[in-house]
């Protein structure tokens, strides 16, 4: 059985000592250690927020750039086709005037051989057409 004597008080009196001293020692270091490591582990969660925050905001600002390089590359490929069109029609429209300059030298060109072929075969034929009378008539014709 338990008896309250002295000896309780002693122990009550070892308790609270070992506690004062566990709380130095023990209790304070730690709950020190505790607290800067919630402290580390806020400020890490923190930077990690303003890091991804950042990286939101440069990923923006890089889809809007690209966005803005993909316009003007779209606006440069209009204007280029649009001059190479123009280009493409006066190119057209030149080698079409020089191509009907020379279809009409060519039928001048054509007549006039024509004109003189007809002319040249003209005198021929009645040269011919003698040498054959003269041959089958046995004459000459006067």
């Amino acid at each position: 059985m338990i008896s309250v004597d002295w000896t309780l008080g002693l122990q009550f009196l070892n308790f609270i000592i070992l506690l004062i001293i566990l709380n130095k020692l023990l209790y304070r270091p730690l709950k020190r250690i505790i607290g800067e490591r919630n402290e580390t582990i806020t400020g890490s969660h923190a930077k990690a927020k303003d890091l991804e925050a950042d990286i939101d905001e440069k990923m923006q600002s890089y889809q809007q750039q690209l966005n803005d390089a993909k316009v003007t590359a779209n606006e440069e490929r209009n204007k280029l086709k649009k001059v190479a069109n123009e280009e493409e029609a006066t190119i057209l429209s030149e080698a079409h005037g020089k191509a009907t300059i020379r279809l009409q030298a060519i039928k001048t060109q054509v007549a006039n051989e024509a004109g003189d072929a007809s002319k040249t075969l003209k005198s021929e034929a009645k040269s011919l057409a003698g040498q054959i009378t003269t041959k089958i008539l046995g004459r000459e014709l006067a």
